[in-house]
C-alpha cells in the first residue's frame, strides 16, 4: 500500500511539473469515475472559455483505464455545445490495447493513461462559452475499469 502511495505521489508530482510548462495547453481538466465503473447515462461534463478565433486547436480525450479493463478499446460520445446552443455530436473509437493485448499508453501499477486526439487542426467559430460531454458507448450499462476521464484542448505551434 505504500509503495503505490509512493508512487501516485511521484505520478502527480511529475504531472504537476509537465502541466507547468506546456504553452500549448489551453485546457486541461480530468475527472476520477467513482469506483471505476461508468454508467452509460452519466456522462463526464467539461466547460471552458475561448477568445481566440484565429489559432488551430487539437482536441484530445484523456482516459485511465485498469489493468482488467476488459476490453482493448471505449467507443465515446463526445458532443461539443457552441456559445449560441448549436451542438456539434462524435463518436470515437480509443485504442487502448493493441492487437497481442498489451496496453497503450504510459502505465504505472495496474494504471494506464492514454491521450487520444479526435480533432485536429480545428478553428473555433467564435468567442465565448463552451460545454463538451463525454459519455461511454460500449452497450453495457456499467463499464469497469475506466478509472478517469478527462478533456484535453491545446493549441498548435
Amino acid at each position: 500500500m505504500m509503495r503505490k502511495s509512493l508512487g501516485l505521489f511521484l505520478i502527480s508530482l511529475c504531472l504537476i511539473g509537465l502541466y507547468s510548462c506546456d504553452s500549448a495547453r489551453v485546457f486541461e481538466q480530468s475527472k476520477e469515475i467513482t469506483n471505476a465503473t461508468w454508467n452509460e447515462k452519466e456522462p463526464v461534463n467539461f466547460e471552458f472559455d475561448i477568445q481566440d478565433t484565429v489559432s488551430f486547436h487539437n482536441f484530445y480525450v484523456t482516459l485511465r483505464n485498469q489493468e482488467g479493463y476488459p476490453y482493448s478499446n471505449v467507443f465515446l460520445f463526445v458532443s461539443l455545445e457552441f456559445p449560441n446552443g448549436k451542438l456539434s455530436i462524435d463518436t470515437i473509437n480509443c485504442p487502448l490495447a493493441d492487437s497481442e493485448g498489451h496496453w497503450l499508453g504510459s502505465g504505472l501499477g495496474d494504471l494506464y493513461d492514454n491521450r487520444i486526439i479526435f480533432k485536429e487542426r480545428k478553428k473555433f467559430p467564435m468567442a465565448g462559452h463552451y460545454r463538451i460531454s463525454i459519455q461511454q458507448a460500449m452497450r453495457v450499462e456499467n463499464l469497469e475499469g475506466i478509472a478517469d476521464v478527462g478533456f484535453r484542448l491545446s493549441t498548435l505551434q
